[in-house]
């Protein structure tokens, strides 16, 4: 029998990192959901970390260097080989004014990311697994919080907008979807209304580890 480990890898931005608004620090282990998630799967999984705060599905961000989460997939994919499945949760910075993209430029961007995934076939242990999770939308109130001078204007409309085409481009691409903001119970927290709050990383982690198990 073989007792070899599944490794995951969840690649996404600053929801994955664990960004906390409550105090712009970090939660830590025993609150992102990335952590809840090798809790709750167990022995037989690893789970690793691919969050970095302001990455968005392909665009070059003229302000800051290294967010594009097209270029970064190839390595990091290299990086945990070989893999057995691969968790995507991008698309909230992609809505930030500064980019100009509709929701229709965002979903191809997911799509070359997966695209370049699914052909990455040295990265897989078996053949390519990729579940896109469509990130719970930007709730009302940003306009009045720190982060709306980074993020501007029309940022909810945008970011409600992805699920639907993300789960076209899921299925086009012979993809697992999750549409994250269906969850119950799932919200921001309150300080900028765009990241997850620590129950919200707990009902994530809850959520995928109902359903990633039957995704081989």
């Amino acid at each position: 029998m073989n007792h070899t480990p599944k490794t995951i890898v969840c690649y996404g931005d600053s929801n994955t990192h664990g960004y906390n608004s409550s105090n712009m620090g970090r939660f830590t282990e025993k609150e992102r959901f990335p952590c809840l998630l090798a809790k709750l799967l167990g022995p037989g999984w690893l789970v690793r970390e691919e969050g970095l705060s302001g990455r968005t599905t392909s665009f070059d961000d003229p302000l800051f260097e290294g967010l594009n989460g097209f270029s970064m997939i190839y390595p990091c994919l290299m990086t945990h080989e070989p893999v057995d499945l691969l968790v995507v949760m991008l698309g909230t910075n992609d809505v930030k004014e500064r980019f100009a993209a509709t929701p229709e430029n965002i979903a191809k961007g997911l799509e070359r990311l997966v695209t370049k995934a699914l052909v990455s076939k040295e990265a897989w242990r078996n053949t390519p697994n990729i579940l896109i999770i469509a990130p719970p939308p930007i709730e009302d109130g940003y306009q009045s919080t720190a982060i709306f001078g980074e993020m501007g204007s029309f940022c909810i409309e945008k970011s409600k907008a992805l699920a639907p085409l993300y789960e076209d481009v899921a299925a086009r691409l012979g993809c697992h979807f999750l549409d994250a903001g269906t969850i119950p119970g799932i919200c921001m927290y309150p300080y900028d209304h765009m990241h997850l709050s620590l129950e919200s990383h707990r009902l994530l982690a809850e959520k995928l580890a109902s359903v990633i198990p039957g995704l081989f």
